[in-house]
């Protein structure tokens, strides 16, 4: 694992560089946007040549280029706002509780409070730029019998407060849409490219999202316009000019060249974020490519078999896998350096720290997929995690072959999926099994009586005791995955409850006080689990919680292609043999994790197809990412099964898993 020393070499000397290109192609793409921005609120169909002399003259008055320079200021901030909220594994809220508190988190009130702030300093701007009624706050009043006084001038007001409402909104559904989220394209395309491509979605974008936001405010302007505008006219001294009418009115509100003008000031700021954030994500994902060995020990930590293993920065590690799975695919000679032998000594350290470093990532999925599988079941039980359950789950995902001697490697530096799955609606401790989110919470106001019956510890004098009685449960029992106890699989039956001795000391009785309060606990969470509201914020999301569960499978997508590529080429380029020493542990770890996510996709909640997805800025990739995964992994057991062909049967794995492999030998999976 690298240190923190060596891993920020990457975020300073790349990941800095590619966001302040960014932030510098946004910076010169400014002008052309705004001479756009200036056409459209300026021109004029029926005077073309006075129209077009008077957008060049504005845009080259002192007002224009000092709109500019506020324009680039905000251009930065958002550019330092995306390189610092960017991730490129999504956050995904399995509850409607949890996100409301992703809402109300600190950071996001000041990232929502920061872009209110530049929303209004772009519409301010636009007010310069378009000018006539929108030029200033304050006006003189013409009144002749009084001393000359400052006018409230609304029309500016309600485009500044449009500014703050259409920046506020662009935060609330960043954080709705997962607008940080950075994806890794599939296919790889210059910059220019990419950036030409997405360019009319881009616009679109802007302009509908725009459309929207100008309809929510006007609404919000209709019953609460009045209340800024006292505000602002208390604060600044401005007098109301009683021959105009108020715009929070059908009248006000229905004027076509106030509502064009605040959509086209809308759709610029938009465009602004949208244009900034599509060119840090083209820079940010750019392949980089590592160097797989090094002659010099000071520059080890930036060799490819290193800079896999590091969990701290994950954009280092998934830039990592990502040129892993290209490399694997397109560059024999970088190919030759991973199956190469170090000299002195012939050991093959560069494929065992690669093999190694991708089997811990399936592997560590696999865990995760089989401790889903344990707390939610398959028939309507629910079962929850022991220290033993756990044991029994990752002996089985680590590989049944370990009675011929083989063993999964241990995931040293696993893939954490996001916190926001593994987190319950209340605190939990320390010791909470990764799988909280899944597992019954018979604390909880919201678990069924029934669930507790099924869930609570059998009396030994109930006729339940021991063993099951009801043949109808005994018809269940057997659909249940990795549920059958340590007895039944080593076939010996349970022990008897007269053999047993009764070690249990009989409890010591709870004070009155710890009596009173935990009866008042019981009755605060009845009374909160009748309440329709707060069942709808706290019940679980199961599609939510089954897309944060594959969150981070892109990595396991270049883990799977990257070891099935670089084992189709051993065939022919392994001169030593390196690959085939591990090949028993990566057909082990494939047909595991491949019988995983087969049960996953079995399970109710689970959908059977991708759903489709819609044409918007926000990146939703990572909605569909456990189908491509699953689509990858058999792809990939595909590939090294028509390499090697019927040679595999000499390979050491276990019967379950043998009988597997004849099926994609045998091309019936």
């Amino acid at each position: 694992m690298l240190s923190t020393q060596q891993s920020c070499w990457f975020i300073r000397k790349v990941v800095s560089w590619r966001a302040a290109a960014s932030i510098a192609w946004s910076v010169l793409l400014l002008p052309p946007a705004t001479a756009v921005f200036v056409i459209f609120s300026k021109f004029s169909l029926f005077h073309p040549i006075q129209s077009t002399s008077e957008c060049l003259s504005l845009l080259t008055s002192a007002s224009a280029i000092f709109s500019q320079i506020l324009l680039c200021g905000v251009v930065l901030i958002i550019g330092f706002l995306d390189f610092e909220c960017y991730t490129v594994i999504p956050t995904v809220a399995c509850s409607k509780i949890a996100l409301l508190g992703q809402l109300l988190h600190p950071r996001q009130l000041a990232n929502s409070l920061v872009h209110c702030i530049m929303g209004m300093i772009v519409a301010w701007c636009c007010a310069v730029i378009i000018g006539f009624r929108y030029e200033s706050l304050g006006y003189p009043c013409a009144q002749t019998d009084s001393p000359p006084q400052i006018c409230l001038n609304e029309y500016q007001l309600i485009l500044l407060l449009a500014g703050a409402f259409v920046g506020f909104s662009h935060s609330v559904l960043g954080v709705m849409h997962n607008m940080n989220y950075v994806s890794f394209p599939t296919v790889q395309q210059y910059k220019y490219l990419r950036f030409k491509g997405s360019l009319p979605l881009v616009i679109k974008c802007s302009a509908i999202q725009a459309l929207y936001s100008v309809r929510n405010y006007i609404v919000v302007y209709f019953f609460l316009g009045y209340i800024p505008r006292v505000w602002i006219c208390k604060t600044l001294s401005l007098q109301m000019n009683s021959s105009a009418h108020t715009l929070d009115s059908f009248s006000g509100l229905l004027d076509l060249s106030l509502l064009y003008h605040l959509w086209l000031s809308a759709t610029f700021f938009l465009f602004m974020q949208y244009m900034t954030l599509t060119l840090f994500r083209i820079f940010v994902t750019e392949v980089y490519s590592f160097p797989v060995q090094s002659s010099f020990t000071e520059e080890a930590f930036q060799c490819l078999p290193r800079v896999l293993t590091d969990s701290q920065t994950m954009i280092l590690k998934f830039l990592a896998l990502q040129d892993l799975a290209l490399l694997s695919q397109h560059s024999p000679v970088r190919r030759c350096e991973v199956f190469s032998l170090s000299q002195p000594g012939g050991h093959p350290h560069n494929w065992n720290a690669i093999s190694k470093e991708c089997l811990s990532l399936l592997t560590d999925l696999t865990q995760r997929l089989v401790a889903y599988h344990d707390t939610v079941a398959t028939n309507g039980r629910a079962k929850s995690l022991s220290s033993g359950s756990e044991k029994r789950t990752s002996s089985e995902s680590s590989g049944s072959s370990g009675s011929e001697g083989f063993t999964s490697p241990k995931p040293t530096f696993p893939l954490k999926t996001p916190a926001s799955v593994f987190a319950r609606s209340f605190a939990g401790g320390p010791l909470t099994p990764p799988t909280a989110p899944f597992t019954p919470d018979l604390d909880s106001p919201f678990a069924s009586p029934t669930l507790r019956r099924l869930t609570a510890p059998v009396e030994q004098g109930s006729p339940w005791y021991g063993s099951v009685q009801s043949p109808h449960v005994m018809r269940r029992a057997p659909k249940l995955w990795s549920t059958s106890t340590d007895s039944q699989a080593n076939g010996s039956l349970p022990p008897s409850p007269a053999s047993v001795p009764n070690l249990k000391q009989e409890p010591s009785k709870p004070s009155f006080v710890t009596q009173f309060l935990q009866n008042r606990k019981e009755q605060v969470k009845t009374f909160l689990a009748k309440r329709v509201l707060i069942m709808y914020l706290f019940s679980k999301l199961p599609e939510a919680s089954s897309q944060a569960l594959f969150a981070d499978s892109q990595a396991h997508i270049w883990a799977l292609e990257g070891l099935s590529y670089l084992v189709q080429a051993s065939f022919s380029e392994d001169q030593f043999g390196v690959v085939q020493t591990t090949l028993p542990s990566i057909l082990s770890c494939m047909l595991g994790l491949q019988e995983a996510v087969d049960r996953h996709f079995k399970l109710p909640h689970a959908s059977s197809k991708p759903a489709r997805l819609s044409s918007s800025m926000s990146d939703s990739t990572y909605k569909t990412l456990r189908f491509a995964l699953r689509a990858t992994l058999k792809t990939a057991i595909y590939r090294i099964t028509t390499t090697f062909g019927e040679h595999l049967k000499a390979v050491q794995m276990s019967a379950e898993h043998r009988k597997r492999l004849q099926q994609f030998l045998e091309y019936k999976e």
